[in-house]
């Protein structure tokens, strides 16, 4: 039986259902907050009961409105340190500005490391997230982050479809997703192919597949689905080179700018994402949501009851 009598769990703004979900998974009820914003965007949390000694988990995706997100997070961190809290366990089941982890160009800020250094600084004791964009974005912090990955559920998802064997081929759909793919094809006793552009990726049409997809099924891999750019040229490539059913899965559910017009436009069977992010953008047809609630939550309870994390990490 889980020790969870010192545990809280709170729900910010960004995505109410997953963490009800979570809190189902863990055995722990929500917490009681209010959050507001004033008429000029100045936002206001207010906790409802004592957090006083209590080992405290707040759960907040920094998605679309990205910076009101952040600062309500920040804001909920200050009003945890300030009313004594034991420790304050931030879960972001997505972790916007992961991927401004590099300087590609001069004078280009480190983004990630900036709000990796505002977490810690404002109090935060430890992160629990979700498929970082990069696994070095954990270095960015001084602090233990817990970052749980979603190919053990996707690959029971695709299993379960009978998706599996020598005739699937999963695709990376830019060469630096490679080892993510990889990680998929080996659960689905499968092959990989790479879709890589002669020269930069302006002209997504002219791509060309490293690896064999005529008369295969194809699994396109990706860890953040944002316009839907990526998946909808990759798609016309394998349509293109023989592939007989398509397939799209990514981490992260973003859905801007049209991505659902586009993806609707593309011959892709089935779009697979998990409920990380709550979006109001319209999504296509043929989305289909996985959840990662109950990974979560296990994950929250491991911290608490100071077992290893480990587990997680593998096909059930």
């Amino acid at each position: 039986m889980s020790d969870t009598k010192n545990m809280k769990l709170f729900s910010l703004s960004s995505n109410h259902e997953i963490a009800q979900k979570i809190a189902d998974a863990a055995g722990v009820p929500l917490g009681k907050l209010s959050s507001r914003q004033f008429s000029d965007g100045e936002i206001q949390v207010n906790i409802e009961e004592s957090v006083r000694g209590y080992d405290v988990y707040i759960i907040q995706s920094t998605s679309y409105p990205v910076n009101n997100h952040l600062m309500e997070l920040l804001i909920m961190v200050d009003a945890c340190v300030r009313a004594s809290a034991n420790t304050i366990n931030v879960v972001l089941p997505y972790f916007g500005y992961a991927r401004q982890d590099r300087i590609a160009s001069s004078r280009e800020p480190l983004t990630a490391k900036l709000v990796a250094n505002m977490l810690v600084k404002a109090g935060v004791s430890r992160v629990l997230t979700l498929d970082l964009h990069a696994v070095q974005v954990q270095g960015f912090f001084d602090i233990p982050v817990d970052n749980l990955y979603t190919i053990p559920l996707f690959a029971k998802h695709y299993i379960d479809k009978g998706l599996t064997g020598p005739d699937v081929v999963v695709v990376s759909p830019k060469n630096s997703g490679v080892k993510r793919a990889r990680s998929l094809a080996e659960y689905l006793d499968a092959p990989i192919a790479i879709i890589d552009y002669a020269q930069d990726d302006s002209e997504r049409s002219q791509g060309y597949i490293i690896g064999e997809v005529e008369g295969k099924k194809a699994i396109l891999i990706d860890d953040i689905l944002n316009t839907g750019r990526t998946f909808s040229e990759a798609a016309k490539i394998l349509e293109r080179d023989g592939a007989t059913e398509i397939y799209a899965v990514s981490s992260h559910g973003l859905f801007v700018n049209g991505a659902a017009e586009l993806l609707d436009a593309a011959n892709i069977k089935e779009v697979l994402v998990t409920d990380s992010v709550l979006t109001e953008s319209k999504k296509p047809k043929n989305v289909q949501y996985i959840t990662a609630s109950e990974l979560i939550g296990d994950a929250m309870v491991r911290i608490h009851e100071r077992k290893p994390v480990s587990p997680l990490f593998k096909f059930k």
